[in-house]
């Protein structure tokens, strides 16, 4: 989810849903060690419980970007072994990393040693040529020696070699009871499932079988899907009655941020597909792509879209 979850994305979902827990978009251990961390690592209170989630290779690295990442308040932190992207190929990390089980489970083991919030892990069930049953188990064999707190399994192999980071999210099978059997393999160990799930009720299903499901493409693209996750999922009440209120609820926090020289459609951009399937959806995204990237963009660009919204959604009721 690298430039999709940042703060401005978590600060709203968390508006949507207070029980799920949320991750960052991934952020190497370079760039934690090295670069602006206020600005890599930054985010409110309120969007605990939220997980860091890195990429990177070398054990003391990861290591040390964990207790940087602890200092700033993470409840979690995560080393992804599942991303496939050119970048990270090119760094040796991600998904490559499937190859090399007993690194990771050094890895895991350092940061363990640096930080006392939980230590987990995203992967794929394998790469390339690998035989699922084989990698997946290395993986989770050595890792959750190392002390793992939880594996976060995308039911899928990654093709490092001839499809593209975006065609790894869709071509390669979903095998989603290899997750179910690592479960029965561990059963002490927390293990969530992670890949196509499209809604709610497909998150409850898995449930079932396993402890987590996340959600990703599905909850970014549809982020209205998060406004019954407490009830569905948790059995609490939610916290926003409907996209409307939490519209309402995002405006402070969209105010105070254009205060300090963010620029709207940074924040726009992951409330585009909110009103999915509802009369004016079309309208609203029309309305934030087109003012929102305009100079000096404010909050009556919000404002005026969600009146595009009410309207056509109390035409669509009176004509029925």
């Amino acid at each position: 989810m690298m430039d999709w979850t940042d703060r401005h994305c978590r600060f709203f979902h968390r508006i949507l849903s207070r029980r799920t827990r949320l991750y960052t978009e991934m952020v190497t251990t370079g760039a934690v060690i090295h670069g602006n961390r206020e600005r890599l690592l930054g985010f409110s209170e309120a969007e605990h419980a939220v997980a860091l989630q890195l990429g990177g290779s070398e054990p003391k690295d990861l290591a040390l970007s964990a207790r940087i990442g602890a200092d700033y308040g993470y409840d979690e932190i995560n080393i992804n072994c599942g991303c496939p992207s050119d970048r990270v190929q090119n760094g040796a990390f991600g998904a490559c990393l499937m190859r090399e089980p007993a690194r990771v489970g050094d890895c895991v083991a350092e940061m363990k040693a640096a930080v006392a919030v939980p230590v987990t892990v995203k992967c794929r069930i394998g790469v390339d040529d690998q035989d699922p049953e084989e990698a997946l188990f290395a993986m989770a064999r050595d890792v959750i020696a190392a002390g793992a707190d939880a594996l976060v399994v995308h039911a899928r192999k990654a093709w490092l070699q001839g499809l593209s980071p975006k065609e790894n999210r869709d071509i390669p099978p979903l095998d989603y009871d290899i997750v179910y059997r690592l479960k029965q393999a561990y059963p002490g160990v927390t293990i969530a499932i992670n890949g196509g799930i499209a809604n709610l009720d497909e998150a409850a299903a898995h449930l079932r079988h396993v402890d987590g499901a996340m959600l990703g493409r599905a909850a970014y693209h549809d982020p209205g899907l998060l406004l019954t996750a407490d009830s569905v999922l948790f059995g609490t009440i939610d916290p926003m009655p409907d996209a409307f209120a939490a519209v309402e609820a995002f405006l402070p926090y969209v105010e105070a941020r254009l205060g300090e020289g963010v620029r709207l459609a940074d924040m726009t951009r992951h409330i585009l597909g909110l009103f999915a399937g509802m009369p004016g959806a079309r309208l609203w995204r029309r309305h934030l792509s087109t003012e929102a990237p305009k100079r000096g963009a404010g909050i009556n660009v919000i404002k005026d879209a969600l009146g595009l919204v009410v309207r056509q959604v109390e035409h669509a009721a009176s004509a029925a």
